[in-house]
């Protein structure tokens, strides 16, 4: 049995949750979030909370999407209401990163610079090597900031590169001179 399936979602004010077929939309105050499910899971909307069942426990699938898709709705209700965000720090001589335009463009000590595209939905800020990713789409804010943090991640010599704002990077000590 799934713990977190079980819970009864409140929704909150100003929020908004409606179910047309398989498809569950959230309107809150940040905006609009809309996700299709499968049909192995009743996802019921009533009287202000969100509830999930799954239509056979026997079934190893509906048991895994179960706490998966109460999991997706909390995200979606959050989002809509606080939003997300990740921090990058970036740490290295000559290293930069500046926003312009759409494009995140990053010196990443390669012979070329690098320019990413920010995605619809992201606002992304860059002052000093400290990158903020912020939106209302949790697994959007994840994914890019990965994708980021995958172009140069941090080394563990000197911890040159990318890292999240709170992660520690384990060290490792260099050279020993005899």
């Amino acid at each position: 049995m799934s713990r977190i399936g079980k819970q009864i979602i409140t929704i909150p004010e100003k929020t908004e949750v409606t179910k047309n077929g398989l498809v569950i939309t959230v309107k809150g105050p940040k905006g609009s979030l809309s996700r299709s499910f499968r049909s192995e899971i009743e996802i019921t909307v009533a009287d202000g909370t969100v509830t999930f069942l799954p239509k056979s426990t026997a079934d190893i699938l509906s048991r895994a999407l179960w706490g998966t898709y109460a999991s997706h709705v909390q995200n979606m209700i959050e989002g809509v209401n606080t939003g997300f965000s990740k921090k990058l720090i970036l740490e290295g001589v000559g290293f930069k990163s500046e926003v312009k335009g759409k494009n995140l463009e990053l010196a990443l000590g390669f012979s070329h610079g690098v320019s990413v595209p920010i995605p619809e939905g992201l606002t992304v800020t860059a002052e000093k090597n400290n990158i903020t990713i912020t939106g209302i789409d949790k697994e959007l804010v994840g994914a890019f900031s990965a994708k980021i943090r995958g172009m140069k991640k941090p080394e563990p010599y000197k911890g040159k590169g990318f890292h999240y704002d709170g992660e520690v990077v384990r060290r490792k000590q260099g050279k020993k001179s005899a």
